[in-house]
């Protein structure tokens, strides 16, 4: 690495980025038993930290500051980014980077509780180094971590996690019985030294294990102004957090997954027998574990589960973990699962959204439709129509039409409703001329957002055959030895 080196430009930085990440992905995946050195150089180098820098940047929590009050729009308007990246490259290098403690906030939880989720802010350079370790270790650690896996990992989503689910629970597979596993205070409870002790498996470069461990043991400041010190836990809303979890709890994985490969070709013998079949299915610290077998079978599992996770610190929160059939039904990310009859008078599995769910994106809807009636409807619609195409679109891969159809009626009376209030004393007849053309709200620019014409399709089941970012041919390297091959072959 020169150390005199110059900031590159953001596609320069985006392009060595992505052909390191490429190799060091290689040869994780190629050596198994392979522990990485000399990391350290690869976070200080000025591609890594322009590439995380403009990662942090492109976040919208780059505009909440940690405790030094540093925004990202400071920083570009005041230090200059170049600066900022060359002073923070110059700390990591000479070994001076200490990370400042999380600035705390306490957010309520969904369902009415007064329970509250407790959300770690780090600083912005704090963050752009996060940025830059993740960019470096995610690579290595991907070729490890199990299919089964979901949560916070690059090309997979929710809608994998429901697909798998939904696999395993059809005929003729039909694992019936469903472990609905929670983890209590994941984030807040991790043992570092059991996440430390998984990272060491991958990472021999000790100044990069310093770097983590630092980040881990930063500490945080409470609402009160109080110093508290971080003697577990991973703060939730940290880069890295994410990726640490996931290191940690991957242990949980490969115990199931080794099970699972055991039974091999032997698992109709052992349901014969009256021994179950199982497979876990995991986002982040929420899991299911389906099962093939009894409900002995699945109580026998959470006790399994509990041994498993022990050793990181970890256990099950009680109230959210329990067992249920498949006829009964579940709910898992925001989806509901659930066997019924279908129109051909067969069990088919139903995905379709939660109430809570429903409930939570009626509850936005409700609260921008309260505002003033000084807006205009075209400021009203534009604040509306991301919030309803958005969760639309995440729940269009299911059996949502009914779902969307009530979403519509619902909004389209809560618009009314504010219309009603802002124009107080108008007669329907003058609302609809100049609002309702077509008994649907319309602005000048824009037009209410219908969730009943969002068209729901089945989401494809990819299995373990999801690739990662890494795996992707590099179509700029493939152009150039198409053009040296054409250039051959004219000669």
């Amino acid at each position: 690495m020169n150390s005199g080196a110059p900031q590159p430009s953001p596609k320069r930085a985006q392009e060595r980025v992505l052909g390191i990440q490429r190799k060091l992905h290689r040869w994780s995946t190629d050596d198994q038993d392979r522990r990485f050195q000399d990391l350290h150089n690869l976070v200080c180098d000025p591609a890594t930290l322009m590439v995380a820098w403009q990662r942090v940047r492109a976040n919208r929590g780059s505009r909440s500051a940690g405790v030094d009050g540093q925004t990202a729009r400071y920083i570009e308007q005041v230090l200059g980014v170049e600066k900022f990246l060359d002073g923070l490259r110059e700390e990591l290098r000479s070994g001076s980077f200490r990370p400042l403690p999380v600035k705390e906030r306490l957010i309520p939880k969904r369902g009415g509780t007064k329970k509250f989720r407790r959300l770690g802010v780090p600083s912005l350079r704090d963050r752009v180094v996060q940025a830059a370790l993740k960019l470096v270790l995610e690579p290595i650690f991907e070729a490890d971590f199990q299919p089964c896996s979901y949560g916070y990992r690059p090309g997979r989503r929710t809608q994998d996690a429901i697909a798998e689910i939904h696999f395993l629970t059809t005929s003729p597979r039909s694992y019936e019985w469903i472990v609905e596993g929670d983890i209590k205070a994941c984030f807040d409870e991790l043992s570092h030294s059991a996440i430390l002790d998984r990272v060491r498996r991958r990472i021999q470069d000790r100044r990069v294990l310093t770097l983590i461990k630092a980040f881990l043991k930063a500490g945080i400041m409470t609402e009160q102004g109080r110093l508290q010190g971080t003697v577990t836990g991973t703060p939730q809303g940290g880069i890295l957090s994410p990726l640490m979890a996931n290191v940690a709890l991957s242990a949980l994985d490969e115990h199931h997954a080794q099970a699972w490969e055991a039974t091999g070709h032997r698992r109709l013998a052992r349901r014969r027998r009256g021994e179950a079949n199982y497979r876990i299915v995991r986002y982040a610290d929420d899991f299911v574990i389906v099962v093939d077998g009894e409900r002995r079978h699945a109580e026998a599992l959470i006790a399994e589960t509990e041994q498993v996770i022990m050793p990181l610190g970890l256990a099950l929160s009680q109230e959210k973990t329990s067992i249920a059939h498949i006829d009964e039904g579940i709910e898992f990310l925001g989806w509901r699962i659930q066997r019924q009859t279908g129109r051909n008078g067969r069990p088919q599995i139903y995905t379709y959204p939660s109430k809570p769910s429903l409930q939570a994106v009626m509850g936005k809807v409700k609260q921008i439709t309260r505002t003033g009636p000084n807006q205009t409807l075209d400021q009203l619609l534009h604040r509306l129509n991301p919030v309803l195409r958005g969760w639309c679109d995440h729940f269009r891969h299911g059996v949502s039409s009914q779902t969307f159809n009530y979403l519509r009626a619902y909004v389209w009376r809560r618009v009314i409703i504010w219309l009603r209030h802002k124009h107080h004393g108008r007669n329907w007849r003058w609302l609809r001329h100049r609002y309702l053309p077509g008994w649907w709200p319309t602005a000048e620019t824009v037009s209410l957002y219908n969730p009943a014409g969002v068209k729901t399709t089945r989401y494809r089941y990819r299995g373990s055959k999801i690739p990662t970012p890494w795996d992707q041919p590099d179509y700029e390297q493939l152009s150039f030895d198409l053009e040296r091959l054409e250039a051959l072959i004219a000669r």
